[in-house]
């Protein structure tokens, strides 16, 4: 037990020193956005590629783990929309259904699983990542724009989403590692020796940026809603996934631990940036961010353990 919480707690340490730092001053007003820029356009796409051109075929066509995690991410959502949006409305509801399905796959995900699992553990992280961006965040701003303007096709608004999607450095670059694993390409040593450097400078610096994130000082929200999404994302979403991974769709035991510790994690910054953009309830999702890491301190580690 104490090896295992041990293993994780300097993961949590590097988000404290991106909180303190950004609360003490150390780092400016627009340091988080610019090392966030760094990880999710060029450090984690470039880890991202790597885990998959390195990859066997067989190693990353895993079903069962991407239709349980996708079912769990749904059924959240759901719910919290349905629990939501008589209180604020479709549109805002449809914020907090994401703030609450969306797991921090990428900035947390990714170290945590290397840190337990090692290497072998990489490939789930960056599985689920690709699917976090490419249906749910997709798919949220497809309903979204639904929500805000009714009437309009369907057509136009779909192609607007896939877009997106598509236009995010995390879809791409692990879209095109996949492509040279099945087509039997490899990079050349100094290719990948650069991919290895770069890549390894993604989960330091993206725990650092979460820790910055959090470590803005913003409005408070009511209390509700944050408790609400919390235990919907920490507590919800991981047993919804435990019940597919273990009871209705038994998975193999390596794949059902990282599906139920994956949909563990705390809410992802996505939801954030989703509800800045179609100016919605951003200090909900900031707040819920906030609130849904630390708390995972303890949930995380009791998980690990457990698992």
């Amino acid at each position: 037990m104490f090896a295992t919480v041990a293993a994780i707690l300097p993961l949590f340490a590097l988000i404290a020193a991106g909180f303190g730092g950004r609360r003490l001053g150390v780092f400016g007003a627009t340091s988080q956005a610019e090392l966030t820029r760094f990880v999710v356009r060029l450090a984690l796409p470039v880890l991202m590629f790597g885990i998959l051109a390195e990859a066997r075929p067989g190693e990353i066509w895993q079903p069962g783990f991407i239709l349980v995690f996708t079912l769990a991410c749904i059924a959240t959502f759901a719910l919290a929309v349905a629990l939501r949006w008589r209180r604020v409305g479709m549109a805002d509801a449809i914020v907090d259904g994401l703030t609450a399905a969306y797991p921090n796959t990428a900035f947390l995900g990714i170290p945590l699983c290397l840190t337990l699992f090692g290497t072998a553990g990489l490939l789930a992280p960056s599985i689920a990542s690709i699917v976090t961006v490419c249906l749910l965040f997709a798919s949220t701003i497809l309903l979204i724009e639904m929500a805000l303007t009714p009437g309009t096709s369907a057509v136009p608004l779909i192609g607007k989403a896939v877009v997106a999607a598509l236009k995010n450095p995390l879809v791409f670059a692990p879209a095109l590692g996949a492509v040279m694993c099945f087509g039997g390409f490899s990079l050349p040593a100094p290719v990948m020796r650069f991919v290895d450097l770069l890549g390894a400078a993604a989960p330091p610096c993206a725990l650092v940026s979460l820790g910055m994130f959090i470590g803005e000082r913003r409005p408070d929200v009511p209390s509700g809603a944050i408790t609400l999404l919390t235990l919907l994302k920490l507590i919800v979403q991981p047993a919804i996934t435990f019940v597919l991974a273990y009871l209705l769709w038994p998975q193999p035991p390596f794949w059902a631990k990282l599906a139920v510790l994956i949909a563990a994690l705390p809410t992802g910054t996505g939801p954030f940036m989703l509800a800045e953009l179609y100016s919605r309830e951003a200090d909900v999702a900031a707040r819920t961010i906030l609130v849904s890491t630390i708390v995972s301190i303890l949930t995380m580690a009791a998980l690990t353990v457990w698992l």
